[in-house]
């Protein structure tokens, strides 16, 4: 502790820099009274916004919002805090209007240390943290309960504004391309089969559908072929038997209606042999041909496979875009609207000046203390006796032989002694 190791010390050390504590004193409490003074109130008024859960359960209608509700608040409060939605604010309310040598940039950093939004994580389902948040509280302090009501109110509005309409543009893209996607699909199917029949075409390819009844057409003509050259063979034994039974002249007759029934049978013969040729050689393809058949045939399952799993997105995408629109999905209602205060936020000017005052009075004595330590001087016959280990013999004063200078103090008590003898006298 230095030079000071008593009580004693320290009332000695007080009494010889008096004049020091009582100059950081006088100092100090008027600088704490002037800051005191000059303080700014500063008023607080809270939103508290409640995040409602989905009114259908997401096992009966899934929502196509995806993220946990703190990554959305966080990118709303993001946008919240933006240059410009905080410009627009500070117009809007005529924030900071006394404080004309502001600059926008300024405005918007006391602004923005002005507002904080905090959000409450909801009671855990098991282990994991699903993200989701409870409540969100929009705090504002600004100088003006008016003021610290209205830009909390307008924060709290904003939130849910953009809130809804973020859910609503992200449910809206996700139907968007699903139902893009789904038609673009559509068209390529269309595209392919219209290859493919140009392809059969071009080829000479009978289509899936049709090469069985084009079989069967060809089993049904042999046997008409195989009908035809029995009722031929009938016919010609027929001729020979009335050629050796009957007359001549009959048998020239018959022999005559047999030749024009074999010449139908023969015509028809031919066109039935033609129309089996033209078949089979439909139905006879290359092995390229079959090669890129089957490549056809591979695209289209694809395709069609694609097309089935996109519609089933695109149906679940354009439920969850009615959930949103609806306002069935996540939503955010206030649950204690932006109340006016009735007291600033920040301590009394009283109680500032009483604190720097203390602070001066601590602050005196420490500089007085630092004084004493750059002058380590013996002053009492206790300090040489601790510090030297040996005992005075005599210990003598210090005198001060310049002469006592009056001070106000001595004039007064002067003249309050000479005024009886003056009075006496008259």
């Amino acid at each position: 502790m230095g030079p000071i190791f008593s009580l004693a010390d320290f009332l000695d050390m007080l009494r010889r820099r008096a004049a020091v504590i009582l100059y950081v004193v006088v100092a100090g409490s008027i600088l704490s009274l002037w800051m005191a003074l000059n303080q700014q109130h500063m008023y607080h008024s809270a939103e508290v916004i409640q995040v409602t859960r989905p009114t259908i359960a997401d096992e009966l209608a899934k929502s196509t919002v995806e993220g946990s509700s703190a990554r959305r608040m966080q990118l709303i409060e993001q946008r919240l805090m933006a240059r410009g939605t905080l410009l627009e604010i500070i117009e809007k309310f005529a924030l900071y209007a006394d404080m004309a040598g502001l600059t926008p940039t300024e405005k918007v950093v006391m602004l923005r240390n002005a507002v904080s939004i905090t959000g409450v994580a909801a009671v855990r389902e098991g282990f994991a943290d699903d993200g989701t948040i409870s409540v969100l509280t929009i705090t504002a302090m600004l100088p003006t309960a008016e003021q610290a009501q209205q830009v909390a109110s307008e924060f709290g509005r904003r939130t849910i504004e953009l809130s809804v309409s973020s859910r609503i543009a992200q449910a809206r893209e996700t139907l968007t391309f699903f139902a893009e996607k789904e038609a673009a699909l559509a068209s390529q199917i269309t595209a392919l089969e219209d290859e493919i029949s140009a392809f059969h075409t071009a080829n000479d390819v009978a289509l899936p559908g049709t090469a069985e009844f084009r079989r069967n057409e060809v089993a049904a003509i042999n046997q008409s072929l195989l009908d035809i050259e029995r009722e031929k063979i009938l016919i010609r034994r027929a001729a020979d038997q009335a050629s050796a039974t009957e007359r001549p002249a009959t048998a020239r007759r018959l022999l005559a209606e047999a030749q024009e029934q074999l010449a139908t049978l023969d015509a028809q013969h031919d066109l039935l042999s033609q129309r089996k040729n033209e078949l089979e050689a439909a139905l006879q393809t290359t092995p390229e041909v079959q090669r890129q058949l089957g490549v056809y045939a591979r695209q289209m399952q694809s395709l069609q496979g694609e097309l089935e799993v996109v519609s089933t997105r695109r149906n679940e995408a354009e439920v969850g875009f009615r959930l949103e629109t609806s306002n069935q999905g996540e939503r955010l209602t206030v649950l204690e609207p932006a109340e006016l205060a009735d007291y600033p936020s920040t301590s009394a000017r009283k109680n500032k000046a009483l604190m720097g005052g203390f602070a001066s009075i601590l602050a005196g004595i420490g500089i007085a203390f630092l004084l004493e330590l750059r002058a380590p001087v013996l002053r009492s016959a206790a300090q040489m006796e601790r510090e030297t280990g040996l005992a005075p013999v005599a210990s003598i004063p210090v005198l001060d032989t310049r002469p006592r200078r009056r001070g106000l103090g001595d004039v007064l008590r002067s003249w309050r002694r000479l005024l009886p003898q003056k009075m006496a006298r008259r």
